[in-house]
């Protein structure tokens, strides 16, 4: 399902899951049933957003690194310069 993008296989497979022993799979199949519709594109469609979360990453990671020594200001100008 995941590297063929085969989402039309999910409600097949949390049926299966349901019908296993395993409680964390159940709880698994549970939350992923409340939006089922966005992880079932997710497994579909060719977009993603990982040059995004890349990004994200990076500046979250700045941020740690600077916590209680700077302010915004500075923050700000590492997140333009870390290229």
């Amino acid at each position: 399902m995941l590297t063929q993008r085969q989402g039309e296989y999910l409600p097949a497979w949390l049926d299966a899951v349901r019908q296993d022993d395993l409680r964390s799979l159940h709880t698994l199949a549970a939350g992923t049933d409340r939006d089922l519709n966005a992880v079932a594109a997710g497994l579909t469609l060719p977009w993603n957003s990982g040059a995004v979360e890349g990004h994200v990453n990076r500046i979250k990671m700045l941020k740690r690194q600077m916590f209680g020594r700077a302010g915004f200001a500075l923050l700000r100008k590492r997140v333009l310069l870390a290229q």
